[in-house]
């Protein structure tokens, strides 16, 4: 491989060993002035969006195990990646979409495991993680709350009637 090649190839490595995600996208119709919007969204989230080159982003993909992306890797794409927060994330591309119409979603890679772009999509309509974790925990103590007032009514029906 040539020199040229090996650092292109080095550089795309070095983006995906920065989160245990990768969201590819075809930026087709995309403006300058639209990157830079959406790049400035995804610092929000410690993310950062790069062009790759196709060649690459296959070698890269296969020398770090990712799952095979072969089928999605035509046209122009652009890599998602960086932060904890991948839906955070899905968030942020599905409203530039909805809101500019650009940036179409391939495919993602999640945990090493093909997601989607309906899946993504998906992902993305999920309510904040603070959210979930208080619909959570609200469902352990509502749960825990009728099970005291059970116990408690067991234990009052047992008692014997003091006058």
């Amino acid at each position: 491989m040539r020199a040229e090649k090996q650092f292109l190839v080095a550089e795309v490595e070095s983006h995906l060993k920065k989160s245990d995600y990768v969201i590819l996208t075809n930026f087709t119709g995309v403006t300058v002035s639209d990157v830079a919007e959406l790049r400035a969204d995804l610092r929000q989230e410690n993310a950062e969006f790069h062009v790759v080159k196709n060649s690459s982003l296959r070698v890269a993909a296969k020398a770090m195990g990712l799952p095979e992306i072969d089928e999605s890797l035509n046209g122009p794409t652009a890599i998602v990646v960086g932060g904890e927060n991948s839906a955070g994330v899905a968030k942020i591309l599905k409203k530039f979409f909805e809101s500019k119409q650009k940036l179409e979603v391939k495919v993602g890679v999640m945990e090493k495991k093909l997601v989607s772009a309906a899946e993504l999509a998906a992902i993305a309509d999920l309510p904040p993680f603070d959210a979930l974790r208080a619909q959570f925990l609200s469902l352990l103590t509502s749960n825990a709350a009728a099970f005291v007032r059970v116990l408690d009514a067991k234990v009052k029906k047992e008692e014997p009637a003091t006058s």
